[in-house]
Order: C-alpha cells, then sequence, then structure tokens
C-alpha cells in the first residue's frame, strides 16, 4: 500500500483502533479534538460526554464492562480526570489517556502548543501511584505508542497516558500505518459480573473493606508498585544518539526533540519515549557525560525530576509561549 498523509491526532486514532478499542468517551477540546472526530466514525461505542469528569468516568465503566477504552483533551480537562484517575489505580482499571497538551494554566493559548503537564502527568491525582506515560515525536510513533499505551494498560491493570502536543497532534506526515511492527494484548480481565471482583476507591482485600489497616495498605502498595514497575520494565522506549566528542547530553522528548536533533553534531542527545517511569538507562548514560542540559517546554518540569532521580544538577533551557525558535534554543544550549 502507498504511503498516506496523515495526521497525529489521526495516527493516534486509527492506533486505538488497531489495538481493539471498544469504548470512547471524550469532550471536544482543542488541540486534541480530531481524536474525537475519527472515531465517532469508526463504529465503535462511543459517547459525546457532557465534560472531561463524565468522560473519565464513563471509560471506567466501559472497562468494567470488559471493552478496551480510551479518551483524550487537553490540560483543562487532564486536571477534570484527576479524581477519576485515583479511582482506577485503586481499583485496578487498564484505560487510555490521550493529552494533548496546549499552553496554560487555565485556557491559556488553546492553539498553541506546551509540554506543560508533564508534573501533573508524573502525579496529578491524591496519594501514591506510579504513573506510566509515553511521549510520541512523529505521526508513525502516534500510532505505534497508541498501541503500546492500550497494551501496558491491559498487562499494569491501569491507568496508561499518551502525551502529545499541539503541534504533534497537528503534524501531517507520510506513513505506511500498516508496515509498522506491532503486537497486541489481548484483554484477561473478565467482564463485570463474569468474576469475584470488589470495585471501589476503598482501600479493601477480598471485597472487605481495610481503611483502618495501616499494615495491609503498606503491603498491597508494595505489590502494586512493584507489579506496575515491573511492566513499565517491559515498555522502555527511548532513543538514544552517542557523542564521544561531547561531554554534554542534551534531552529532550516529544515534539521538541525534533528541533533538538539538529544539534548532534556538537551534543550528544537522549530522547525518553517512555516518559514514566522514569527510565533507569539514563542512569547508566548520564554517567558519561560532565553535563546534562533539559530543553522542554513549560517551565523545566521534567528536568527538576530528573535532577531528583539522577541526583546532580542539570542545567535547563525552558521554551515557553508555544512558539519554538531554533537560536533561541542554541542560545540556551550554549550559554553556560
Amino acid at each position: 500500500m502507498p504511503k498516506k498523509m496523515i495526521e497525529g491526532n489521526e495516527a493516534i486514532a486509527q492506533g486505538a483502533l488497531k489495538a481493539g478499542i471498544g469504548f470512547y468517551a471524550g469532550y471536544p477540546i482543542t488541540p486534541a479534538s480530531e481524536i474525537m472526530h475519527e472515531l465517532s466514525k469508526s463504529g465503535i461505542a462511543f459517547v459525546n460526554a457532557e465534560d472531561e469528569i463524565a468522560s473519565v468516568s464513563m471509560i471506567i465503566g466501559a472497562s468494567l464492562a470488559g471493552k478496551k477504552s480510551m479518551t483524550a483533551t487537553s490540560g483543562p480537562g487532564f486536571s477534570l480526570m484527576q479524581e477519576g484517575i485515583g479511582l482506577a489505580h485503586m481499583m485496578r482499571i487498564p484505560v487510555v489517556i490521550v493529552n494533548s497538551q496546549r499552553v496554560g494554566p487555565s485556557t491559556g493559548m488553546p492553539t498553541l502548543a506546551a509540554q506543560s503537564d508533564i508534573l501533573q502527568a508524573y502525579h496529578g491525582t491524591h496519594g501514591d501511584f506510579v504513573s506510566i506515560a509515553f511521549y510520541p515525536n512523529s505521526v508513525e510513533e502516534c500510532y505505534k505508542c497508541t498501541i503500546e499505551s492500550f497494551n501496558a494498560a491491559e498487562e499494569a491493570k491501569c491507568p496508561v497516558y499518551l502525551l502529545t502536543d499541539g503541534l504533534l497532534s497537528h503534524l501531517f506526515e507520510s506513513v505506511d500505518l500498516d508496515a509498522v511492527k506491532i503486537s497486541l494484548k489481548q484483554r484477561a480481565l473478565k467482564p463485570l459480573g463474569h468474576e469475584s471482583r470488589h470495585f471501589t476507591g476503598l482501600l479493601s482485600k477480598e471485597g472487605i473493606p481495610k481503611t483502618k489497616d495501616s499494615l495491609y495498605y503498606k503491603q498491597w502498595y508494595k505489590s502494586y508498585k512493584e507489579e506496575l514497575c515491573n511492566v513499565a520494565d517491559n515498555y522502555s522506549f527511548y532513543e538514544y544518539i552517542e557523542n564521544k566528542n561531547s561531554d554534554t547530553l542534551v534531552i529532550s522528548y516529544g515534539i521538541l526533540s525534533r528541533v533538538i536533533f539538529e544539534f548532534k553534531e556538537e551534543f550528544a542527545l537522549f530522547r525518553p519515549i517512555r516518559l514514566f517511569p522514569l527510565l533507569k538507562e539514563i542512569k547508566e548514560i548520564a554517567r558519561n557525560y560532565k553535563k546534562i542540559i533539559v530543553v522542554e517546554m513549560n517551565d523545566s518540569q521534567y528536568a527538576l525530576l530528573l535532577e531528583a532521580f539522577l541526583k546532580r544538577e542539570i542545567k535547563k533551557v525552558p521554551v515557553l509561549g508555544g512558539m519554538v525558535a531554533i537560536e533561541e534554543i542554541r542560545k540556551g544550549l550554549l550559554n553556560e
């Protein structure tokens, strides 16, 4: 088949269909709306919900009923979904949540891209939990990472994030999606009513509430964290371009990493595709470089997490305001 010009959001919708999505609920919001438009025509069960709180609640219910389920939103809607996301973690419900980021806070600059929800994706809901998140940088990766998001959700039995941004969502590229190598995880959980499972946001054991049992909570969380981190290890996707002539490692992700690729002759480059949990591989790679620079379209949210993870100082180059200027980035990289 010949290649076709496909938009990032369309590739996400096609990836969801390939992964076996059976239900979508969402509320239209720039720059994610095209995902909703595509899936509304696909023939799957579909609801144009009244808001994002309803959307996340509906996909949790549909997943309980046996359907692979997804919603898509941008920053303001992602904020509204946080309580439902926490519920899905406690109940161990596989769902996929797409966040096509834009400049905020609040309504902000709806038509301009950002990477401003990174900390929210890392720890947006209350309580302790493990975040699994992917961030592609091309239309083909939008397709593949959508499928991997469904796979990880099914395997870990939890919500999984697919992060994009306004530029990537609306990027058109010529791709042959049929040529993309994929694997598919089938639904292992039986639908509601076909197995003995207790569904509640309360801590419980075999259907019995354990809301005052601190010892059991520690056991539950240890088991939950180990299981999700072990699953995440199966999805350790990243790109690393070594440069033995440089003492500096530049880290970027998503659409911005395509701009940073221009500097491959000057620096070593690292691009996390699985953004969370933070990749163990980056620790080994970072040891080879005297300096680390993180370039991102926010006020250094990922860099702050990496500083704690690597236990070393990181130079931060924030790209703010929804527009990417190569000279601005070059100045930030070269100015000490």
